[in-house]
């Protein structure tokens, strides 16, 4: 049977006859092609202002998720740049569980034992997937968290931030990478090092495995000195 675990979220409606038109305009992922999207709202210059769950339900009605401290952030963006596009930006109340290893639910508790706060996380952690005021914040590029392919798309069309982000993905590299690491006695804020020489931090841990920024040069495998104890790197 399956763990479960109650997820905090913000949630915005976006609805009106231009709602897809506007979101297309204003997040990084094609909202068009699918019912559910990852995405990110970002700034002109591609930090990121909060990553985002798009749920469409129906053609002119989709639900917005975010983390529960950006949901008015998330709302007053959207409203400075509504202009003259003809959709409603409001709040709405639900319930978020997430079905460890599978899909978000809303307003219906799936079935399946309670996971534990440690258990989820490890997973978390595991699955490589970065968490708001952890490993991601504004000072972040999306490229550098892991985030091209699950929450960007390349071939629709412009949004805040979209030409740093081509720009980055065609032309350019980024420093730091978002690396899995094994652990033993290390801890949140901890410096890795190499060779005497800072190389990267670590952002979160559980349970003897660890997510921290690295820079690229590192290669798979290495052990870094990080707190009283060592950080292992795993392959990407």
């Amino acid at each position: 049977m399956p763990s479960v675990a109650f997820r905090p979220r913000a949630y915005v409606r976006v609805s009106g006859p231009d709602a897809e038109d506007f979101l297309q305009r204003m997040v990084s992922n094609d909202v068009s092609v699918a019912e559910r999207c990852d995405a990110l709202l970002l700034t002109p210059k591609a930090r990121i202002v909060a990553p985002l769950r798009i749920v469409r339900r129906a053609a002119d009605d989709f639900l917005v998720l975010t983390e529960p401290e950006l949901g008015d952030v998330v709302r007053a963006q959207l409203l400075r740049s509504r202009f003259a596009a003809k959709v409603e930006i409001e709040p709405e109340q639900h319930e978020s569980w997430l079905v460890v290893g599978g899909e978000e639910v809303l307003d219906e508790r799936p079935a399946g034992e309670p996971a534990s706060e440690e258990a989820l996380e490890r997973w978390r952690i595991e699955s490589r997937i970065p968490r708001w005021g952890y490993e991601l914040d504004e000072s972040i590029l999306p490229a550098e968290a892991g985030l091209e392919e699950t929450h960007i798309s390349f071939t629709k069309g412009c949004y805040p931030g979209q030409e740093p982000i081509a720009r980055q993905h065609y032309r350019g590299k980024v420093n730091r990478k978002l690396r899995l690491l094994e652990v033993d006695a290390v801890a949140r804020g901890d410096e890795l090092v190499l060779d005497g020489k800072t190389v990267g931090r670590i952002t979160s841990t559980a349970n003897g495995v660890a997510l921290g920024y690295v820079r690229v040069e590192v290669p798979d495998d290495a052990v870094l000195a990080a707190g009283a104890g060592h950080a292992k790197v795993r392959p990407a």
